[in-house]
């Protein structure tokens, strides 16, 4: 499993697909509220006078030097729910985000939300 200790040391590494196709640079990490476990990151991605932030799974993540290998194709994470790169993640947006790579969505049992950055 990826250490937690480690998130502010990947933060501007490559991002890299399943075959080491580079996708962007790593932005954030988000933890699952119910595990505190890195669970998502943000990836800077697009034209350099129009950046946004993808979201892509951590799950099945590699850490490399100098890169973050994610265990999904380039297009589908092109193609993820995204912020401004000065944005923030809407509650009501959490569940996109699931859908999107089709993980199950549970929010907590207060309703709280599933996703926060450390």
């Amino acid at each position: 499993m990826i250490e937690i200790a480690d998130i502010r040391e990947w933060r501007e590494h490559d991002v890299v697909d399943e075959e080491g196709k580079r996708i962007g640079r790593l932005e954030s990490i988000y933890v699952d509220t119910v595990s505190d476990e890195p669970f998502f990151a943000t990836v800077t991605t697009g034209l350099p006078t129009r950046h946004r932030l993808v979201f892509v799974p951590l799950t099945g993540a590699v850490v490399g030097p100098g890169y973050v290998r994610v265990a999904f194709p380039k297009a589908l994470v092109k193609e993820a729910p995204a912020i401004d790169t000065d944005g923030v993640l809407a509650a009501e947006q959490e569940p996109e985000v699931f859908a999107h790579y089709k993980l199950e969505y549970v929010p907590g049992a207060r309703g709280e939300r599933r996703l926060a950055r450390p």
